[in-house]
């Protein structure tokens, strides 16, 4: 991520880009229709638009103080804050593209949009969000997905306190 910030600052589409992909850490289909109609109080509502027909998932998340900066320095449209070149809104493929290109640009071939949506996952276990509260903010209605990320960050922690346990004590035992 610190790659990606130094070759795209803030001001930039593509920060904004990485702010609402990290700091909602939903899915580019979501992010490329986020716009301030969206947003009332600081909260951010919107309804997934995976399965929205089948099974409609609608979320509300704050707008963390990192990314209301982020959005208040970029250009942004008037019904989406991400626009492309010509001011128009993107599609979800159209900005995956973009993104893939903005990867490159900063020298990360192997990172995508989703790929963020892992990260925040890992960064909010690691910062001790319990399986619920990753489904919370993920959308996803099963443990399954959200235990993967709180299952791998509980292995390190037990890990780390036991294997302090095979080192055998000064005396030599």
């Amino acid at each position: 991520m610190e790659q990606y910030e130094k070759c795209h600052p803030i001001g930039s589409t593509a920060r904004l880009a990485l702010a609402l992909l990290l700091y909602t850490g939903q899915r580019r289909s979501d992010v490329v229709l986020f716009g301030r109609q969206h947003v009332r109080s600081g909260w951010l509502r919107f309804t997934q638009q995976k399965n929205r027909n089948r099974r409609p998932i609608t979320l509300e998340l704050p707008v963390l103080p990192a990314l209301q900066r982020i959005i208040e320095s970029s250009r942004t449209g008037d019904l989406t804050f991400l626009i492309n070149e010509n001011c128009q809104a993107f599609t979800a493929n159209g900005f995956g593209n973009k993104m893939r290109d903005w990867c490159n640009e900063a020298g990360l071939p192997h990172c995508t949009s989703h790929g963020l949506r892992k990260t925040g996952a890992a960064i909010a276990a690691e910062n001790g969000a319990t399986a619920h509260e990753l489904m919370s903010i993920f959308g996803w209605l099963t443990l399954k997905e959200a235990e993967r990320y709180t299952r791998a960050v509980e292995q390190k922690k037990i890990a780390g306190r036991a294997m302090r346990m095979l080192e055998r004590g000064e005396k030599g035992t």
